[in-house]
């Protein structure tokens, strides 16, 4: 074969692929989550349905443990380029000086619920209990700490224990080794179905909460802006299908949360609550969010009575999506 046949060969060749194919390189992240959570369900989506890889980038979704705080290092430290997290945890460290930036909201509603044993109706029976959290500068943590403010208790009049993630907790007030864990969805829906007593639901207590958010620091979106917008991007579209489409919303919901399928009931209500309560059409951080974790600093941290909220957000990229009508033609 010539190389004019050849070259013929190959154009034919090319011509007959696919349309979706691409042969641009990809713009490689990795985006690092701290807990199995469905707050991180829109990127779930984005990742299973391609759209990442649409906006030209190759996302890493990886499952780091361990709490906001784990993610938070792991930012700092280079290992990702972002992260899913709690925005107590990215405002402490913020206030010590750390590089990090809240750009979009996974969630600006808390999800936590302290769910108890059934014999115990008011927070003062909470007094020398056993009470499980995630670990120690969580999300379940700081909604904890919020709750004990809101109730004018302390800490040290019951024993927080350290166990995992909300089906850990939820099998260890099975056994008997707590008294009483904050849980997220799904698992407090099981637990009110086990007979638990739902002491307190922050997302009906009227109290302003950073539940999860997508977290970067100013240094990488300096330099890669462009890459940060097809992020959010891929994100705000995954929020837009996960709203729209129930079915395989519930699907992936059952795959990332590595649930049973006879536990379908349960990721269904957990789609219901997010797609109608939770997510947000346009996520920006909340600054209410931010003002009411900052108050609940204040008093160990003398730097958070006088930090400006503005300080820890960076809103820029979201409002350039929103106002280039890139979110709102998503749901037209």
């Amino acid at each position: 074969m010539g190389m004019r046949s050849k070259l013929q060969f190959c154009s034919a060749v090319i011509l007959l692929l696919p349309a979706s194919i691409s042969f641009a390189a990809l713009d490689k992240v990795r985006i690092g989550m701290g807990a199995f959570s469905p707050s991180n369900s829109a990127v779930w989506v984005a990742e299973e349905r391609g759209f990442f890889k649409k906006h030209g980038v190759e996302a890493e979704v990886i499952f780091i443990g361990g709490g906001a705080t784990r993610s938070v290092n792991a930012l700092l430290a280079g290992d990702i380029q972002f992260a899913t997290a709690g925005g107590g945890a990215v405002i402490t460290s913020g206030l010590r000086g750390a590089d990090l930036v809240m750009i979009a909201a996974l969630n600006n509603k808390g999800v936590h619920r302290l769910l108890v044993r059934p014999d115990i109706d008011t927070p003062e029976e909470l007094k020398g209990k056993k009470i499980g959290i995630t670990a120690f500068g969580t999300s379940s943590h700081s909604v904890l700490t919020l709750l004990l403010n809101h109730w004018r208790m302390r800490q040290d009049e019951f024993q927080v224990l350290q166990i995992g993630s909300s089906p850990t907790m939820l099998l260890s007030m099975e056994k008997k080794v707590i008294d009483g864990a904050v849980l997220t969805d799904p698992s407090y829906f099981m637990a009110e179905d086990r007979g638990y007593r739902v002491l307190a639901d922050l997302a009906k207590m009227n109290i302003h909460y950073l539940q999860s958010m997508m977290v970067s620091t100013r240094s990488y979106l300096r330099g890669n802006r462009d890459l940060a917008t097809r992020v959010l991007k891929a994100y705000v579209e995954g929020i837009a299908y996960f709203k729209k489409n129930k079915k395989d919303s519930v699907r992936i919901i059952l795959k990332r949360m590595r649930m049973e399928a006879d536990k379908a009931k349960y990721a269904e209500r957990t789609h219901e609550q997010y797609a109608n309560v939770y997510f947000e059409r346009i996520p920006y951080p909340s600054l209410g969010g931010i003002k009411t974790v900052l108050e609940s600093l204040a008093r160990e941290n003398p730097k958070a009575k006088n930090a400006d909220p503005n300080a820890f957000i960076d809103p820029s990229i979201l409002k350039s999506l929103e106002d280039s009508g890139f979110i709102k033609a998503l749901y037209d």
